[in-house]
């Protein structure tokens, strides 16, 4: 055994130290590019000097006034909060992925590249296309480069001026009509029928000469499967549209079903939302698109190709959108969801959406007698729920959702989808135990019938939080971020 003395010793010797850390693997790269002398700082920054236990408790005590799912359920309608394995923090800290810089010449991180290169051909499969790009730092921006691909095929096919809507159903995420508009295009909203789904005679109306293309989600933001969206394809690719499928409930078929069976013909995948990486915040997020092989000229550059041996970055893509983000999409996010494919492997995959839809059916049922259910059919992996019965008897369904922050959940997504009076959107996802379903159910039916006995606790409600209730309308008109007495 070592004595301290010893080690002390072994310590002070030059070029010794009994610490040693593992060697990098990245290959070094001489800086060549010195720093222009006017942005050289003359003077050293004036920094708080902090010992690094005051460090560690200022982040410590930022970090517990956040809920995330590390902290408890997470039950966001539409957002597949899903817990992210601690295996993806490990891999993206290795040092070959985390040390390494996207000005380094491609040579020097082939490992980085050969990822991205699986991950890509991983996600084709996943998906049902021909080709995928990871540039796209989110979902949002995923449909955008889609509907800028769908108008420069267009545009090549000479009906830039003709082709002008994208028809969006009601029960569509926000972001769909709003990317749309973004793109240049027009929004033609589609209703919903009785079941949920889409009207197919109200699609037939709309399509025409006009239509640039549909934008769907699959099963929709009611968690009900688009069950006739094969026909739906079939009407809008007669009249010479396209169709884009929006990846966000993407959860409820893995392994199960492609968008590319179904007859899209462009997809956004949200990372963050099928592959367990990090997800809310503003970020970080990752949102690759991926075609059908007449679309590939259009994918955006540059492009990760392999040739022989070597990962290269192709942008001889005359008919390409272009560049959507820097570098090669959000490196690390990527590595993340990388890792939780090939952890999981086909078979867990698919585990993973029977689980979730047979969560979210198990709470839907549970919860029915309780609250007002507008859509009584086996749902995918989400539901949606009506507060309309609380809010006649005078208690609306934000004063539910801040009664759930009472018990150290966080409450499910409200008011959304739009078509839903009262709505509240669930999502349970496949990493929640049945102990933690069932104890949300309790929360939510002993919230019913204190809406019924006692509603003042649910109308002054949050109780037990940190921060005041609020006041809605004077937090949108005021935006201070900082709480003041």
């Amino acid at each position: 055994m070592t004595e301290y003395n010893d080690l002390i010793f072994e310590i002070s010797q030059p070029g010794r130290t009994a610490f040693s850390l593992p060697e990098s693997d990245v290959p070094s790269v001489e800086l060549t590019t010195k720093f222009p002398k006017q942005l050289i700082r003359e003077e050293p920054a004036e920094l708080p000097e902090v010992s690094e236990p005051q460090l560690m408790r200022h982040y410590t005590s930022l970090s517990t006034k956040n809920f995330g799912v590390d902290n408890g359920f997470y039950p966001l309608g539409s957002c597949t909060m899903k817990y992210n394995p601690k295996i993806n923090e490990d891999v993206a800290r290795y040092a070959g992925f985390a040390a390494i810089h996207p000005f380094q010449p491609i040579e020097t991180v082939q490992g980085a590249f050969e990822l991205l290169y699986e991950l890509q051909e991983d996600l084709q499969v996943i998906s049902g296309m021909d080709a995928i790009t990871l540039q796209p730092a989110a979902g949002a921006q995923g449909e955008w480069t889609g509907l800028m691909m769908m108008k420069a095929y267009h545009t090549k096919n000479g009906h830039r001026t003709s082709r002008t809507k994208v028809l969006v159903p009601d029960s569509a995420h926000g972001t769909n009509p709003a990317s749309a508009h973004a793109a240049g295009f027009d929004v033609v909203e589609i209703p919903s029928n009785s079941n949920g789904t889409v009207d197919l005679v109200e699609l037939k109306k709309q399509v025409g000469e006009d239509t640039a293309g549909l934008m769907l989600t699959n099963p929709n933001t009611l968690g009900i499967f688009e069950k006739d969206i094969v026909e739906m394809a079939e009407i809008v690719h007669q009249a010479g549209g396209l169709v884009y499928y929006d990846g966000a409930n993407l959860n409820a078929i893995l392994g199960q079903t492609t968008p590319g069976m179904m007859g899209f013909d462009i997809v956004h995948l949200n990372l963050h939302k099928s592959f367990s990486t990090p997800h809310g915040g503003g970020g970080p997020g990752s949102g690759p698109v991926g075609v059908k092989e007449f679309l590939i000229p259009y994918l955006p550059v540059p492009r990760i190709e392999k040739q022989k041996d070597q990962y290269v970055l192709n942008t001889d893509y005359p008919d390409s959108i272009g560049r959507v983000k820097g570098y090669y999409g959000n490196f690390g996010v990527n590595v993340r969801a990388y890792t939780y494919i090939r952890t999981m492997g086909p078979k867990g995959l698919r585990q993973v959406s029977e689980s979730a839809v047979v969560h979210a059916n198990y709470l839907r049922k549970k919860l029915e007698p309780y609250y007002a259910t507008p859509y009584t059919q086996y749902s995918k992996h989400e539901f949606v729920l009506s507060g309309s019965r609380q809010k006649k008897i005078g208690v609306p369904t934000m004063n539910i959702a801040k009664r759930i922050l009472d018990f150290g959940y966080y409450a499910p997504t409200v008011y959304f989808p739009l078509i839903v009076d009262e709505a509240m959107m669930i999502e349970p996802t496949e990493t929640e135990t049945k102990e933690t379903l069932d104890a949300f159910a309790d929360v939510l039916i002993q919230i019913a019938k204190e809406v019924e006995e006692t509603p003042e606790v649910v109308l002054n409600a949050p109780h037990t939080t940190s921060v005041r209730r609020l006041d809605e309308v004077k937090a949108a008109r005021q935006l201070i971020v900082k709480y003041t007495k």
